[in-house]
């Protein structure tokens, strides 16, 4: 039986974070032609190309996706068992991390979360950034440590963890017509323009195909990219916004705002944060999604 080489484990991930064999040189401190040399006996021990040409990447084959978490884990197994896995000490550590995320999380509770971090780790900052083309590209090069929103298709090698569950409320400002009648029906709810939120513009949902059952259409009048701004466009005019009922919530302090149940059924949406399988066992990026998920929860 042949000895495993972990060398070539080492080139897999390294191949894996860097989408290149000049990237992965520098990551193993080792020469173009060596790593490629390395990459080429990879490929023979694997019988699989498992990384190929794609524009100017090398991109992972299904088998190269299919192995990812598991060498990821041998690899951590190896740390351990050689003693290279440090005391955490979150009061020594300078990391910036990157949250993707909708501007309705960064307005709710940023704050809340940055100030918990900073109690424990003073010198990590955290950056958010506004959600656009959801792409695995970004978690998987570094980019976006944490993409947190409404759960998607990222990729069959990302790691998600489910925030919470929540349902769609209608939200007028209290001195909306709407904001005195106890039950809304969904002519009252297509009597009034309405505002639309959708990071790509879109102005029509699953609300509209619940509508058009009912022989109705609203008017959307304005679209825009997220909730926060929504909520606040909502409050000082008369049109109607449907949105996360938390969302709704943690802002109700800052705008004058009601809610009122959906004469429709809409699907109830699932928040979660998603990260690669690179920072999977990194104590720092464990204790930060631990945070994350208790901030969000409350």
């Amino acid at each position: 039986m042949l000895t495993p080489d972990l060398n070539l484990l080492l080139t897999f991930d390294a191949m894996l974070r860097e989408g290149s064999v000049t990237g992965a040189a520098d990551r193993l401190n080792l020469s173009i032609p060596a790593t490629s040399r390395r990459l080429a006996n990879l490929r023979a021990a694997m019988g699989d190309p498992l990384f190929v040409l794609a524009g100017r990447r090398l991109v992972p084959t299904p088998l190269a996706l299919e192995l990812a978490h598991q060498v990821h884990e041998v690899l951590e197994e190896a740390k351990k068992i050689m003693g290279t896995k440090q005391q955490l000490d979150l009061t020594t550590i300078k990391r910036v991390f990157t949250l993707r995320t909708e501007d309705g999380f960064t307005g709710a509770w940023a704050l809340r979360l940055s100030r918990r971090i900073a109690q424990q780790a003073p010198h990590i900052t955290l950056r958010f950034m506004a959600q656009g083309t959801e792409d695995v590209a970004a978690l998987r090069d570094g980019l976006v440590d944490l993409d947190i929103g409404i759960a998607g298709p990222l990729g069959p090698e990302i790691y998600k963890q489910r925030l919470f569950m929540d349902s769609f409320v209608g939200v007028v400002s209290q001195d909306h017509p709407l904001a005195a009648v106890d039950n809304v029906t969904a002519h009252d709810l297509v009597a009034w323009p309405h505002l639309s939120v959708s990071r790509r513009g879109r102005a029509r949902g699953p609300l509209d195909s619940e509508l058009e059952q009912l022989g109705l259409q609203r008017k959307v009048e304005l679209v825009v990219p997220g909730f926060q701004a929504a909520m606040q466009l909502v409050s000082s005019s008369r049109m109607i916004g449907v949105m996360p009922s938390r969302f709704v919530s943690w802002s109700q302090p800052h705008f004058a705002l009601k809610t009122f149940s959906l004469p429709v059924t809409t699907p109830i949406g699932e928040f979660s944060q998603a990260w690669h399988p690179r920072v999977n066992n990194d104590p720092v990026h464990t204790w930060l999604r631990k945070w994350v998920l208790e901030v969000s929860q409350q």
